[in-house]
């Protein structure tokens, strides 16, 4: 059996801080766990270009008796994204020793961090509103939303041959959240026969979106670009980072599950005497299938 060296208590620290890094990204996301995630273990750097399929439009034939079949010839599309965002954030632990010894002090550090990321994966997810441009807009500016326009939206999506069994989502802001809460048909007892959203604040299902709210949709003047939009409406592309050269006193560990992927490196900080924890991802945003989606003004 191996002995307890500082090189095995090193690489144990950080496989801790890496464990412990994804969950709490996932769980602070709205917009990233909703969009078509294109996720590979293989290394890129900042500015590559990766090439996302999108499925292609056939068409059918009806075959008179005697007839022949009409061959086609389809191709996949493609969107383009390039994932020009290395988001990172850092601190530093100054007996990091401890964190074996009690869990929950590198909850306390980790936390923050990961939330920092997870806000600027959310921001800019929400700010490819101004890339829809197939949908005319539902709703007003500076207006408050009403049942209508929900109606309408999605009314919109079906119009543009959304398929229906791809689930649509309404993201929303804080104030327009509190505005739909007030219409009395999504919340009464009397009109969807149960107290409970009423009880809880939260609408869940109106004309067939799920309604979620985040804290950034975008605001331009006075006017909330609010979003509606099935999966494949945006596309979320993250890649591998590269391991720190031997020899530097890095030691890094990737965070991986399903569709996510994140680098956690544990380096040691001279000027503070301190072991610094870096927690990274390299990715890039852009829209997959235009149609998809639609502003929703308010």
């Amino acid at each position: 059996m191996p002995g307890i060296t500082s090189a095995n208590v090193a690489d144990a620290i950080v496989k801790l801080v890496a464990v412990d890094a994804l969950p709490s990204l996932m769980g602070n996301l709205v917009m990233g766990n909703l969009v078509n995630r294109d996720f590979e273990p293989s290394l890129a750097n900042a500015g590559d270009t990766v090439n996302v399929p999108i499925p292609p439009i056939m068409s059918s034939n009806n075959i008179a008796e005697g007839g022949s079949v009409q061959t086609q010839n389809p191709s996949l599309g493609n969107a383009q994204v390039v994932i020009n965002v290395h988001a990172e954030s850092s601190f530093q632990i100054p007996d990091v020793t401890r964190v074996l010894a009690q869990p929950e002090l590198l909850s306390m550090y980790m936390s923050p961090a990961i939330i920092a990321i997870a806000e600027r994966i959310e921001q800019d997810l929400l700010k490819l509103y101004a890339n829809l441009t197939s949908n005319t807009a539902t709703g007003t500016g500076n207006t408050t939303m009403t049942e209508s326009v929900v109606d309408s939206t999605e009314t919109t999506l079906f119009t543009a041959k959304v398929p229906e069994t791809q689930q649509r989502y309404l993201i929303v802001s804080g104030a327009t959240y509190g505005d739909l809460r007030q219409i009395q048909r999504f919340t009464e007892q009397s009109s969807i026969g149960s107290g409970l959203p009423i009880q809880i604040g939260m609408i869940g299902r109106i004309k067939n979106f799920v309604v979620l709210r985040s804290q950034y949709v975008q605001m331009v003047s006075t006017t909330t670009y609010n979003l509606a939009f099935v999966r494949d409406a945006f596309a979320l592309v993250m890649r591998r980072l590269p391991q720190p050269l031997p020899g530097t006193g890095a030691i890094a560990q990737y965070a991986e599950l399903g569709n996510f992927g994140m680098r956690v490196v544990m380096s040691y900080a001279p000027n503070t005497l301190a072991q610094q924890f870096t927690v990274d991802v390299l990715y890039g945003v852009g829209v997959l299938r235009n149609v998809f989606g639609v502003q929703v003004l308010s």
